[in-house]
């Protein structure tokens, strides 16, 4: 192996290892053990204390003492009601409860949909505390792709499904990476996502989906470069392709690909179907 086929490699495997740091935080995506929509009555939910519910516009939480909640922000005790407001797609960890620091399970309150719903995360779940990284395929250099970028005069928002059937979602697509596979003659475009610095995300199904691989992954990209003819270029490492959080449970609400970000070709690169604890 040369000298940059070697540095692509350690790149890559340094890539690997922050990722799994990333996954095996204490109250990340492989802690969720629900997702309960609130009612407009008050009414228990499982895995948590209190009664919870919501009037559309805000969600209340009524919890005594006893219960051993404390605000997530503050670490204040919740003795009584409190309330809070979120807009559509924003999330809140809320409240805190259990095990010797009262901290084990934190309640995430989410606005879906134009829903109130609770999520538990519970740093006690065996997919955490049985996790040991996420299972990929070897490194390929032949899936490392300059592609082309063509951007949209404006963003142009494009109903989606999610990884729940009760919720829909938008994806806003900026403009089309294009490219072409080793071994295959016709040229692809997938939409792709602005993400923090102008990164790009590409969500997309392939012919791994379902045996190898998840339902869909996602990859992102640098910023886009731009040459002295004006043209747009990204470099699409798809050893990097990652699962979305519903891979790892089913209370995620993650977004599907858009309509033709399907490739007919095997992506053998990046992420496998995780191993969960049963």
């Amino acid at each position: 192996m040369d000298t940059t086929a070697t540095a692509q490699v350690e790149r890559w495997q340094r890539f690997r290892t922050n990722r799994s740091k990333a996954l095996a935080t204490r109250h990340g995506w492989l802690t969720l053990t629900s997702f309960q929509w609130l009612e407009s009555r008050p009414a228990g939910v499982e895995l948590a204390p209190g009664l919870w519910s919501t009037d559309g516009t805000t969600a209340t939480l009524t919890a005594a003492a006893q219960d051993g909640l404390t605000l997530v922000e503050t670490g204040e005790p919740v003795d009584g009601t409190i309330t809070a407001s979120l807009a559509n797609e924003e999330s809140l960890m809320w409240v805190q409860f259990g095990g010797a620091d009262g901290q084990q399970v934190v309640v995430e309150l989410a606005m879906r949909a134009d829903r109130y719903a609770i999520r538990t995360r519970d740093s006690g779940s065996p997919v955490l505390t049985e996790f040991d990284g996420v299972p990929t395929f070897d490194y390929n250099a032949d899936l490392v792709i300059e592609a082309a970028y063509e951007a949209y005069p404006e963003p142009v928002a494009i109903p989606i499904g999610t990884a729940n059937p009760l919720v829909d979602g938008v994806h806003y697509s900026v403009g089309e990476v294009v490219f072409r596979l080793p071994g295959i003659d016709h040229e692809y475009r997938l939409h792709a996502e602005e993400e923090k610095l102008g990164a790009l995300t590409i969500t997309f199904h392939d012919e791994t989906n379902g045996e190898s691989t998840d339902e869909w992954r996602k990859v992102s990209t640098p910023r886009p470069r731009v040459d002295a003819a004006g043209k747009a270029s990204v470099v699409l490492d798809f050893n990097r392709a990652i699962n979305y959080p519903s891979a790892f449970t089913p209370y995620g609400t993650c977004p599907m690909p858009v309509k033709g970000n399907s490739l007919d070709a095997k992506i053998e690169a990046g992420e496998k179907q995780p191993l969960l604890a049963d």
